[in-house]
């Protein structure tokens, strides 16, 4: 599956070709979720449908 350098896939897809465009098209999934964990999601609550007091009951029964 070589033509000249390039790498394909069974259905004829350029290989390299879809790494060098993932490349310049950003931030991955992956790569967003680790920003949002590591800034603590700033100012995403208006995101979120979590009922903060009902996950603190679950985690902490006896308080």
């Amino acid at each position: 599956m070589d033509n000249n350098g390039h790498r394909f896939t069974v259905a004829g897809t350029d290989i390299e070709e879809v790494k060098r465009k993932n490349a310049e098209a950003g931030m991955s999934y992956k790569e967003v979720l680790q920003l949002l964990a590591k800034t603590g999601g700033h100012n995403t609550k208006q995101y979120s449908n979590t009922k903060v007091e009902e996950v603190k009951k679950k985690i902490y029964p006896y308080n």
